[in-house]
């Protein structure tokens, strides 16, 4: 059996029914691009899928069960992680700690949730470090392209009514102080009007909390999936390495193995418009305030943390294929670039990436 990997448009949004996936492999609306869909043959029993919805998407877990242990503690328990993540992060919940942090007073602090600070501290760091190519601050602009939560989230993107002007954008931009944070208490600061998106990280954290839940459980040997972002832990049956494609422009795809990592994608697939002639992607670029315009199809990136795997594809994606090389081969990051071409999908790969996979070239 396969699985079924979907991007759900609105990240936060809680299924009403997790129902069992077909055995199929489908690609739906939105989020990240490039799903990554697991490579194998006929699986042996022990190796059992859990799947349901959460997050406005759907997830998976892969795991290597040769006591055949009953698995409805296992669900119960991702069911809850993802459903945690939601209650903090999602814009999408008018009463999630984030939401309400977006409607707070100016000059007002506000201790989180130890999850949802330690997510603002690694959007902080990205931030700094890729000189403000990734910013959570940019729920205005997100919503004033129409990316933000909407009645339909599964409906198609259009045009806004009306497309924002140069000094609009300059206005909607982030909030100059950016986001001030203190240790003490957990904190964050509301400047005034500041509002945080976290989907370029959020799946990634979720992917992450997921692993620590089945970590936790005592499962050592498992393939953990949100919205198509990956953390493998330990071996499939048989102390072989877990194996996932990476999908590129136009269909193409790449299968590698995925041993004590995660692996997270963005990029322009589906969660986008055109207008005037241009594809605009949901990528917002936070020092122009527009969506990204360039030739990346996706960038895929590896790293220990899905977390931040997640937050460098959004950095790389927003860089694009010139600059994000650079950054990503400074930074020693290990990822995989899908560049679109008149002669079909271009890949390049960091050095870093090449010394992980050789035979990826």
């Amino acid at each position: 059996m396969s699985i079924q990997v979907q991007y759900g448009q609105g990240f936060g949004r809680v299924a009403v029914a997790a129902a069992p996936l077909p055995a199929l492999v489908s690609f739906g609306g939105a989020g990240h691009a490039a799903p990554h869909v697991p490579v194998r043959a006929a699986d042996p029993a022990v190796l059992q899928t859990l799947a349901g919805e959460a997050m406005g998407t759907t997830w998976s877990v892969r795991v290597c069960n040769p006591q055949f242990t009953p698995l409805a503690p296992v669900r119960a328990a991702i069911e809850e992680a993802l459903a945690l993540v939601v209650r903090q992060m999602s814009n999408w919940e008018p009463e999630s700690e984030v939401s309400r942090f977006n409607r707070a007073p100016a000059g007002s602090w506000h201790a989180l949730s130890p999850a949802f600070f330690a997510v603002l501290q690694a959007a902080q760091h990205w931030a700094l470090a890729s000189g403000g190519a990734f910013d959570v601050g940019v729920g205005s602009l997100v919503s004033r392209w129409g990316f933000g939560p909407r009645p339909d989230p599964h409906a198609d993107h259009s045009p806004p009514a009306t497309m924002p002007s140069a000094q609009e954008l300059q206005s909607l931009r982030p909030h100059r102080a950016g986001l001030a944070l203190r240790d003490a208490g957990m904190q964050a600061l509301q400047p005034g009007g500041l509002q945080l998106d976290l989907s370029g990280i959020a799946k990634g954290y979720s992917v992450d909390l997921v692993v620590q839940v089945l970590q936790a459980q005592g499962w050592v040997d498992f393939l953990a999936e949100v919205g198509g972002e990956l953390r493998a832990s330990g071996t499939r049956p048989g102390g072989q390495p877990w194996r996932v494609a990476v999908a590129g422009e136009a269909g193409s795809a790449r299968a590698l193995p995925l041993q004590g990592m995660a692996i997270a994608t963005s990029g322009d697939h589906w969660h986008a418009f055109e207008h005037g002639g241009r594809r605009y992607s949901h990528t917002i670029d936070p020092r122009t305030g527009e969506p990204v315009a360039h030739s990346l199809a996706s960038v895929t990136v590896l790293h220990q943390e899905c977390m931040h795997a997640d937050a460098l594809a959004t950095v790389l994606t927003v860089l694009g294929p010139v600059e994000g090389l650079a950054f990503a081969t400074g930074q020693g990051v290990a990822a995989l670039l899908c560049e679109r071409s008149h002669q079909g999908a271009q890949w390049t790969a960091t050095p870093a990436w090449r010394e992980r996979f050789p035979e990826f070239q």
